[in-house]
This record gives C-alpha cells, structure tokens and sequence, in this order.
C-alpha cells in the first residue's frame, strides 16, 4: 500500500466515523432528547428503542465490529501463518476504527439509558475506548519498521547510520546546513527522562522540529543546484532521523509503560466481552429477534 493509498485508507476510516456520528444524532436527535418517561409516546420509539428495529440492529453492528476488530488484529498480530497478511500498522488502524465505531453504535443502541450488569459492560467499554487512545499514543512512540514491528536496539543503530549516510550525502557541500542539523540532533538531554517527561516529550518535539524544518526550508532556499525530488527527501530523512533520535531516548519509558498499559486494557476488554455476551445470550433466551 503506496503513501497516497494509505492516506485513502485512513480517510476513510475518519469520514465513515464522522458520517455515522452525524447521521445517527440527526435522526434521532428528537428522541433521544426526550425524557425517559415520555420516550414511549413518541413515535420513534418502536425503532430506536434498544429492541427496536434500529436500535437492535446498531446493537448488533457495533458487537460484530468490535468482535471483528479485536479478532482479526490479535489472529494478524500472534498467529506466524498471518504475518504477511499486510503491515501490522495497517491492521492496527482498522482495529481501532472498529472499536472505536462499533461502541458508538452500541450507545446509540442503549438509547443512552444503561443499567444493571449492562452498565459495568458499558463503563468497561469506555475503559477500553479511551486506553486505547492512549496505548496509541505510546505505541507509535517506539521506533518499529515499516511494517509496524517494533525494532531492536541493533536495527534502531543500523536505521540510523543509514539516514545518517542518507542526510550526509545530501549536504556535504553545505556547513550551514551541517550546522543546523547538529542542533536538531545533539539538543537532547543524555539523561532517561521520567514517565511525565516521556509522555510530554513528543508534544515539546513536535513544536521544536517544527521550528526547526521551518528555518531549514528557509536556508534551503539558498542552496542552489537541490533538485525539488532531492529537497523533500532529505527534510523526509531528517525528520526520520529526529524522530528516531527523540524516541530512543524514551525508549525505556515507552516500552515500560506499553507492558502497564496491556495489563491496564486487556481485564477491561474481557469484562466488556464476557458482560456482552452474557446480555446477547439472556437477549435470545427471551426471544428477543431483529429481522432474523
């Protein structure tokens, strides 16, 4: 999957969750508004109600995406006959648009009214939603290939003498551009930062860099005989080069918080899956169909 593909295959993902969002607030803004003890009066309420030809349906939709979506990320992730089965990363992202849509859908389902064991379902799933933002934020700190597995410190050093190579090749006419990079690159403390810090550092990176390709463009500007091909592939492997130089320097932290976090999301995740399929069961034993 080229670049602009998986741009497509990202965008796709946000405007499908977005569009639904919208669709389903618009229809049902008049009835989910209403009280509960007026619900039953409108006429809404034969469909949007939980056992309601809507209302059961998203209830259905969302279980299958978020079972979909955990499934197939954790069969591609651990089974060895699936790892050419597309990069991880790839699989990674319609995992969380799965599990990040379907409990939206499972909400428009509850009607916004839960109770009982049916909430501690809930509660879990909105455990598991919002860890996972957060286990995305750590996980894309670790420096991993291009197909999303993470690297060893052996293959962090040979990517790195490789960019290095890359930039040096690029610029070796140049000692302004030399020392702009060497300020991009040494201005890091050699000390491991503390979990605040690591968490806080990439945010501090990103304004940081910015400032930085900004006077680069700048001075590249003057350079004169840089093909434009030339140009944005070496801004490309000097950002690389950055990224991974700031992320190895947290690399300790992240990988330590990555384990914490696993242990943190997956009870969430089985008790939202366990109380799910517990209410899907006592649901069929009182005979309670969609259009089946």
């Amino acid at each position: 999957m080229n670049k602009t593909l998986h741009k497509v295959y990202v965008a796709s993902f946000f405007i499908a969750g977005i569009a639904s969002l919208i669709l389903l607030s618009w229809y049902g803004y008049d009835y989910y508004r209403l009280p509960l003890t007026e619900r039953p009066f409108s006429s809404d309420h034969a469909s949007l109600k939980p056992s309601g030809m809507i209302g059961h349906g998203l209830g259905i939709i969302g279980t299958l995406m978020m079972a979909v979506g955990v499934s197939t990320y954790m069969i591609r992730k651990r089974v060895r006959m699936f790892y050419s089965w597309g990069y991880l990363k790839h699989w990674l992202e319609f995992h969380i648009f799965l599990c990040t849509l379907g409990p939206v859908f499972v909400l428009f389902h509850t009607a916004f009214k839960f109770g009982g064991i049916v909430a501690v379902s809930f509660w879990s799933m909105t455990a598991v939603v919002l860890s996972g933002f957060a286990g995305r934020y750590i996980y894309v700190q670790i420096p991993r290939s291009i197909k999303g597995n993470e690297l060893s410190l052996n293959e962090i050093e040979d990517y790195r003498r490789s960019l290095d190579s890359e930039i040096k090749n690029t610029i070796s006419k140049s000692s302004k551009l030399a020392v702009r990079l060497k300020l991009l690159f040494d201005n890091r403390d050699e000390q491991t930062p503390g979990v605040w810090a690591s968490l806080l550092q990439p945010v501090r990176d990103y304004f940081f860099m910015k400032r930085q390709i900004h006077l680069l463009k700048s001075e590249l500007d003057t350079e004169k005989g840089m093909a434009p091909g030339a140009r944005k592939e070496l801004i490309h492997a000097i950002k690389q080069r950055f990224q991974l130089e700031r992320r190895n320097v947290i690399l300790r932290q992240m990988q330590r918080l990555f384990r914490y976090w696993h242990i943190f999301h997956l009870p969430f995740a089985i008790t939202m899956f366990v109380i799910m399929i517990i209410h899907v069961a006592v649901t069929l034993a009182f005979g309670y169909k969609w259009i089946f």
